[in-house]
């Protein structure tokens, strides 16, 4: 496997992204916009009587929600990323040029998952700071950064994220259609949703154990999919059959 290859593939992709502004909208307004509505929410709180355990719950609730952030952020360019191009008629001149398959979804998954981790850090060291600023008086410590956070964006949010880009390379090459990807794609969402509503309602707590049986999860799902996405991507069947 040649990397170079995959870069030029990435940096192409890159550049289309820039240029549709509904994928923009999507990628940078959406957790800009919670990383500062969560905190405020937080805020809310902190004139209430004996309310620690409750702001606690919340900042941790918040930061979970990050994985379900960056899956969202990586079903929109995954699903552009490849099933745009078969909408386009853009990809069979593509798969023509010597690049092997392994390249191609290298190339792919870059071109998503880049954009999508980069502007989670972002916004989540601005929820962060704002949680900080905002409830330091009533806890009495800075919160973040601490122990889960860092590991919530060290080793969950890309597991996150290439899961959504594998499933959509899987989902891409039956579909033709990006709005239907992107419904396929979040089928999952409501599995990670179902996990957050547990964490507001403090019904588990997000602790390093839970944080390490999810992101396991998110591996071995990862692996299988890695193995089932490269079966379906298959340049034959794309030249003949994506039509």
């Amino acid at each position: 496997m040649e990397l170079w290859k995959s870069w030029v593939i990435a940096t192409k992709d890159f550049n289309i992204f820039c240029k549709k502004k509904r994928i923009l909208y999507t990628l940078i307004i959406l957790p800009l916009f919670l990383s500062i509505v969560f905190p405020l929410a937080v805020r809310s709180l902190t004139s209430l009587d004996n309310i620690t355990t409750e702001i606690i719950t919340l900042l941790n609730a918040f930061s979970y929600f990050y994985i379900i952030l960056v899956y969202i952020q990586s079903t929109t360019l995954a699903s552009y990323s490849i099933l745009g191009e078969k909408i386009e008629e853009s990809l069979e001149p593509l798969l023509a040029t010597p690049i092997t398959d392994s390249e191609l979804l290298l190339g792919k998954t870059i071109a998503s998952f880049i954009p999508s981790i980069g502007i989670i850090y972002i916004t989540s060291i601005i929820f962060m700071l704002l949680s900080d600023l905002f409830t330091y008086n009533t806890l009495g410590y800075l919160f973040f950064p601490n122990l889960s956070m860092g590991f919530i964006l060290l080793f969950a949010v890309p597991l996150s994220s290439i899961l959504s880009i594998q499933l959509n390379v899987i989902i891409s090459s039956r579909v033709n259609d990006v709005r239907t990807a992107n419904q396929l794609g979040f089928l999952i969402f409501l599995s990670f949703m179902s996990i957050y509503i547990l964490l507001v309602t403090n019904a588990i707590s997000l602790n390093i154990t839970n944080l390490l049986i999810i992101s396991i999860f998110l591996l071995v799902i990862n692996i299988i999919l890695f193995y089932l996405s490269k079966t379906l991507f298959n340049r034959d069947k794309i030249l003949t059959k994506w039509k």
